[in-house]
């Protein structure tokens, strides 16, 4: 027994790496059924500033005005400085990153890479952010929206059972708008073991949660992209730009079917120019303390009904009579985002924490709401 023994190790080692190769041919094989096929037979358009890559004392080569520099050039295509920075602080490798115009661009990427118009479908969460269903609908793609359970908690189970064979992406925000809750974690891991096709996890909100959310998974699950944003963390709004970060064979196909340059020299020099890890934590601790005294305050109103849980820069609050309330804070010069049309969202306003001084007025300004007419 011991001399078999001795004799099957060495054979198990030697069939190991064949097991992973198999799996790896797998899995690619499962990734290209994925993909649109005019997609992925697709030839990039190649600029100028694609083959030729350094630098040099005279450019002729893009039919560029030779002055007003340096806002005649076109700008960097794969946006080189910018991604080697954010590799360094993202822990990541350049390979991994689609830099985009906002968010809103990888959101409308995903569904021209995977959906074929008048076939496939997605699936989400119900409520969530609007621009999943908005450019559902632009590219002809089916939206199956499925309903948080109590206090928006995700209900994997009844996700995966809203797909078939043609859902091509599920989407998840986590923390989750307008909800402001992360997503629970066994259930998202349930849906990354079970789903066969692609899974986004909009993070736009992941720094005012504390924890690393999903980027570290990307290199463990091939079919996972996660969103990321300058807008709100890092005080960039104005900016637009935003992150698609996944495995090097889907970013591949993100900036094959970008536009040739989607994100203009400004927007790059400005990111990098703000770009400051530092300053960015040291906003957000300063939110995080804003944020309880805030959700405190709310809780005592007379208004107030319910405060739900946050893990982002924003609380959702169910109120008496959240119209009234909205156009009440209005003529005061303050605006909050009344989300009562949303489905699960009746009578919800969603108040972003902002300055003390900010937070201070908003409360002052809803103790002299007249409750009763």
């Amino acid at each position: 027994m011991l001399e078999l023994k001795t004799n099957v190790i060495p054979l198990i080692k030697k069939l190991v790496p064949l097991h992973r190769i198999l799996q790896n041919l797998q899995s690619k094989m499962n990734f290209q059924q994925l993909v649109r096929p005019n997609i992925y037979n697709l030839e990039p358009y190649s600029s100028a500033r694609d083959e030729f890559q350094g630098q040099a004392s005279v450019y002729l080569d893009a039919n560029e005005n030779p002055y007003n520099n340096p806002y005649n050039r076109y700008p960097d295509p794969t946006q080189r400085q910018l991604k080697n920075y954010i590799a360094k602080i993202k822990n990541i490798t350049c390979q991994q990153i689609f830099v985009g115009n906002g968010s809103d661009e990888s959101i409308d990427l995903t569904f021209r890479i995977f959906c074929e118009p008048g076939k496939d479908n997605v699936a989400a969460i119900e409520p969530t952010y609007g621009m999943y269903k908005v450019c559902a609908g632009i590219n002809n793609v089916e939206y199956r929206a499925v309903d948080l359970e109590d206090d928006f908690r995700l209900n994997a189970h009844k996700l995966l059972d809203a797909t078939d064979n043609n859902t091509k992406v599920i989407f998840l925000c986590s923390p989750n708008n307008p909800t402001a809750n992360l997503m629970d974690k066994s259930a998202v891991m349930e849906i990354l073991n079970h789903f066969q096709g692609i899974v986004v996890i909009d993070e736009a909100y992941i720094d005012f949660a504390q924890t690393e959310g999903w980027l570290p998974e990307i290199n463990k699950f091939p079919n996972l992209i996660v969103y990321q944003t300058f807008s709100k963390a890092w005080g960039l709004a104005a900016v637009r730009c935003g992150l698609a970060l996944a495995n090097s064979e889907i970013i591949a196909l993100f900036n094959k079917v970008k536009y040739p340059y989607n994100v203009n020299l400004l927007t790059q020099n400005a990111v990098l120019e703000q770009i400051n890890d530092k300053q960015k934590n040291l906003w957000v601790q300063q939110i995080l303390k804003e944020r309880q005294p805030l959700i405190d305050k709310l809780k005592l109103l007379d208004v107030t009904r319910k405060v739900y849980h946050s893990d982002a820069n924003f609380v959702l609050v169910k109120v008496v009579d959240a119209n009234r309330i909205y156009q009440y804070l209005t003529g005061m010069g303050i605006i909050v985002r009344n989300r009562s049309k949303v489905k699960l969202c009746g009578e919800c306003l969603r108040i972003t924490v902002g300055t003390g001084k900010e937070n201070r007025a908003l409360i002052d300004a809803l103790k002299t709401f007249p409750c009763k007419i």
